[in-house]
């Protein structure tokens, strides 16, 4: 399902500036450019990996972007959520995030979202965007999330990190592709946070950069995206690997209606 609205949403000089570099990829051009700019894309949670996706997002000209996130910014997130300053301390991140990411692109729409979204807000947030990111640590929220992009059948990228270590998918729910609960149920779940185990702060900052670029993959259908992929990285030895993901054939939510 795609909400962008591709007519009178031509690029003006100045955006022709901005984006040139980008642009003079074969890949993108002015076609591509125009479809981002008029892409809408959702980051849930503005933590480690939301600020570095949504750094890369902003800069990339997505036309409309929007940030959920309902904590407030405290000194412990500064060593690795970039958006947020000093000064931030106490605000909501979702906020605090759109203030740093309006100075960098003030060629696009950021709007924000500082409440806990039930199942009406996620269907909401699902059916009018064109790409959701999570960037959240929350399990409920992810399977929400995933119950509703499948219902819409809007992409969804995903990434998780800790210590030195961190993973990236996505899911497009195309027939015979897997979905989140796929993934979650060969993984299992996330029992350490961040506060037990620790994060290195690049870490979230690299596997928050390629969320992003996932994201423009799917917007512009170009490359191989991490559809029925995961990539697995270990900064310890800084090295790569990924694995297949295949469709649970018990899974509840994407193998419900066959």
């Amino acid at each position: 399902m795609s909400h962008m609205t591709l007519n009178n949403l031509p690029l003006s000089t100045a955006e022709e500036s901005r984006y040139a570099r980008q642009i003079s990829l074969p890949s993108v051009d002015f076609e591509g450019q125009e479809k981002l700019k008029a892409s809408r894309v959702a980051i849930i949670g503005l933590g480690g990996l939301g600020c570095s996706a949504a750094q890369y997002l902003t800069a990339s000209g997505i036309g409309h972007l929007t940030l959920i996130d309902f904590d407030e910014v405290e000194v412990s997130n500064l060593q690795r959520q970039v958006l947020h300053q000093t000064t931030d301390v106490g605000i909501n991140k979702a906020h605090s995030a759109a203030q740093l990411l309006r100075l960098n692109n003030p060629e696009i729409t950021i709007e924000t979202l500082n409440h806990k979204l039930d199942d009406e807000a996620i269907n909401a947030l699902c059916s009018t965007h064109d790409v959701i990111v999570d960037c959240c640590d929350n399990l409920e929220t992810r399977k929400q999330l995933n119950s509703e992009c499948f219902n819409t059948k809007t992409p969804l990228v995903s990434g998780a990190a800790i210590r030195l270590e961190g993973l990236v998918t996505a899911f497009n729910y195309a027939e015979n592709t897997p979905c989140y609960h796929c993934f979650s149920q060969l993984f299992g779940e996330q029992q350490l946070s961040c506060v037990e185990a620790g994060v290195l702060s690049p870490t979230v900052g690299i596997i928050g950069a390629i969320e992003a670029c996932e994201a423009i993959k799917l917007l512009l259908g170009i490359g191989q995206s991490l559809v029925g992929r995961v990539l697995i990285a270990d900064f310890n030895y800084m090295n790569f690997r990924e694995m297949k993901l295949s469709v649970s054939g018990d899974c509840p939510v994407c193998q419900s209606h066959n």
